[in-house]
């Protein structure tokens, strides 16, 4: 279970659409939160393993040095 407020204009832009739609705010909630939650992993995760890898000492390179 999770309970959100909202902003009072994020609000009505949420209720429209899913009125407009006939889904359920909600609906559009956890697609946001899905999307979200997928960008937010794959930066975080590609952020730890090039620090891991960085911290192993292993050599990065630039994009002009892998297509240049």
């Amino acid at each position: 279970m999770l309970a959100l407020r909202l902003k009072p204009d994020l609000e009505k832009r949420l209720a429209t659409l899913a009125e407009k739609t006939g889904r359920t705010k909600t609906f559009y909630a956890v697609k946001a939160i899905e999307q979200q939650l997928d960008d937010m992993e794959d930066y975080y995760l590609a952020e730890q393993a090039y620090n891991e890898w960085v911290a192993e000492g292993k050599k990065t390179y630039s994009l002009d040095e892998v297509f240049g």
